[in-house]
């Protein structure tokens, strides 16, 4: 018993060598590289929790915090766990330059210290890889959602945040219509959003934003998902209500039947406006402009093969070139604002009349807020400080005692005005009245939008037959 206590002391006092990895792990806490690796990962590590867990559980509703969580943190966390076998490796160059230490490193699991090192790492790689896998997750459920698109770059999207706010599909994801279901188009928009942010951060994205048709999926793989041509509609009653200067208190009231078709049960016919776009036939025209505002030429291939095309006079010379290619029609040649739709001044000031929020018994209201409505105001700011005040003033030079009279409903008008306002211009993006007009109809033909694109009579194929504009095509009385 005395001769084994004395070689166990005599152990003891003995100078314990440390090995490789020993050398390596215990000298990268004095690196200064390796503490920094560590102190980020922990850093970042402990802050990615918290925010996660006080994101699920819904503590806050800030874009730019979900941003930190689940963008900025994570880069942050993977930075410092590569800083440290990178710290690691440059100090066990250092030793082998000085001769400190020349063993191999080796991994024995007899060795009851390699062993907890092992189940140390193969813990903590299991835990981050948990982390990860949530942080991925709930990062690709944030990143893919409206809010995300809409606010994280907030100066650039208000505006198509906004309206896209109030818009029918104000409940369908952005992706669903801009990337639609697939790995491929994903992986597309992801590369695209890339240029995206690099021209945000370099200020050098348009005012306003384009919205360009050839970028997008077609509609077959996106609308149709939920939007079914081939379904029979028949016939849709619309009605406009307009009001004029001279009228404030009883509209014109318009009623037009849409023959919006489909495939009629009855006779198996596919009818109406939805021909345009059933998988029997094949529209493509060739633009002029990027717009689509001055078509070209118009191809139609029908269901027996048969095709024509129609040809503009004028635009003959447009040919299929780099600036120039045939696109098959779809949904968003006419639907091109589905979802961010901008109001026109009009519009507002007659629905104003309407429900009384502005007062149609005050004369001189229709054409004094249109007035104050299409000033144009250099920033949104200019407009919130006059815009009340001018119409109180168009008002009081009309009639003063009219004016002091209904000052309250005036200032309520006005109010409505400036709501109105900053819901659809933004100059600061160059978003006026009427910058994003719809092809829906023929109420913008004079500037080149709608059906009379193409509906006009002068396309004309090799036969003489021309593309008809006749009414009771598309729309009749109820």
């Amino acid at each position: 018993m005395t001769e084994k206590s004395d070689r166990q002391t005599e152990n003891r006092n003995e100078p314990h060598t440390k090995g490789p990895w020993s050398h390596i792990i215990r000298g990268m806490w004095r690196s200064p590289l390796g503490l920094m690796g560590v102190t980020i990962t922990t850093i970042s590590a402990t802050l990615l929790v918290i925010g996660m867990m006080v994101d699920l559980l819904g503590f806050f509703n800030n874009p730019y915090a979900g941003f930190f969580t689940y963008l900025i943190l994570p880069g942050l966390m993977l930075t410092g766990l590569a800083m440290i076998p990178v710290a690691a490796f440059l100090r066990r160059r250092k030793w082998f330059k000085h001769g400190i230490s020349r063993e191999h490193l080796t991994l024995n699991l007899s060795d009851h210290t390699h062993r907890r090192w092992v189940v140390g790492f193969l813990v903590l790689t299991v835990i981050n890889l948990c982390i990860f896998a949530m942080v991925a997750y709930e990062g690709y459920h944030f990143s893919d959602s409206a809010y995300f698109c809409g606010q994280v770059c907030h100066q650039v999207m208000e505006p198509e945040y906004t309206v896209y706010q109030r818009s029918p599909h104000a409940r369908v994801v952005c992706v669903e219509c801009h990337i639609g279901p697939g790995a491929d188009w994903f992986v597309r928009a992801k590369i695209s959003g890339l240029r995206q942010v690099v021209a945000i951060f370099t200020n050098s994205y348009s005012r306003p934003i384009p919205a360009p048709v050839e970028h997008l999926r077609p509609a077959r793989d996106t609308c149709e998902t939920c939007h079914w041509p081939e379904k029979f509609h028949g016939k849709k009653v619309k009605s406009f209500k307009r009001f004029t200067n001279s009228n404030q208190s009883k509209p014109e009231v318009t009623e037009i039947a849409l023959h919006i078709g489909g495939r009629n049960p009855e006779t198996d016919a596919f009818e109406g406006i939805h021909w345009h776009v059933s998988k029997n036939v094949k529209v493509q025209y060739l633009a002029e402009d990027e717009k689509r505002t001055k078509i070209a030429r118009v191809k139609v291939t029908r269901p027996d093969g048969k095709e024509e095309e129609f040809v503009k006079s004028d635009l003959a010379e447009i040919k299929e070139d780099q600036g120039h290619h045939w696109r098959t029609m779809d949904c968003i040649d006419c639907h091109n604002r589905p979802t961010h739709v901008y109001q026109m001044p009009d519009e507002r000031v007659d629905f104003g009349l309407l429900s009384r929020r502005i007062n149609p018994d005050i004369p001189g209201m229709r054409e004094d807020s249109l007035a104050v409505l299409t000033y144009q105001y250099a920033t949104r700011k200019e407009a919130e400080a006059r815009m009340v005040d001018a119409l109180i003033a168009l008002q009081t030079k009309r009639d003063p005692a009219m004016a002091k009279q209904h000052e309250a409903d005036i200032k309520k008008g006005g109010d409505f005005l400036l709501e109105a306002y900053l819901g659809n211009v933004w100059p600061e993006m160059n978003i006026h009245w009427g910058t994003y007009k719809m092809h829906l109809g023929h109420q913008y033909a004079d500037d080149g939008y709608g059906c009379w694109r193409c509906h006009d009579e002068e396309h004309v194929n090799a036969e003489g037959k021309t593309i008809t504009q006749d009414c009771a095509l598309c729309h009749d009385s109820p």
